[in-house]
């Protein structure tokens, strides 16, 4: 089974930035996306962001121009830069990984991200 490990939140206030990793435990080219979600508290878990093995991005309208998702392929990390962070952006972001058929291969324990206002 595939494991994912998240890191890089914490508490910031808004305006400011964090960068999230998620380190996958085999090869990122098993996988046909990979992506980040989040979930506040009392909230459904919604896409933020996500990468194609060809490297094609496709990001939520509420995080356009403030994220930016790269990979490492040598790695096999998946990283999420987190800009002007807004107090709406807190919740507990999780990686994820799927096939080209959306067969998910697992998630992550999740970050908690926490924007002061």
């Amino acid at each position: 089974q595939v494991q994912l490990v998240e890191s890089g939140g914490g508490l910031v206030q808004a305006g400011g930035s964090l960068r999230l990793s998620c380190a996958a435990s085999e090869s990122r080219f098993n996988f046909y996306v990979m992506g980040w979600y989040r979930q506040a508290p009392g909230k459904q878990r919604e896409s933020v962001a996500s990468i194609s093995s060809g490297g094609g991005t496709n990001y939520a309208d509420s995080v356009k121009g403030r994220f930016t998702i790269s990979e490492d392929n040598v790695k096999n990390t998946v990283y999420l830069q987190m800009n002007s962070l807004k107090p709406e952006d807190t919740a507990v972001y999780y990686c994820n990984a799927r096939s080209l058929s959306g067969f998910s291969y697992g998630w992550g324990q999740g970050t908690q991200v926490t924007v002061s206002s």
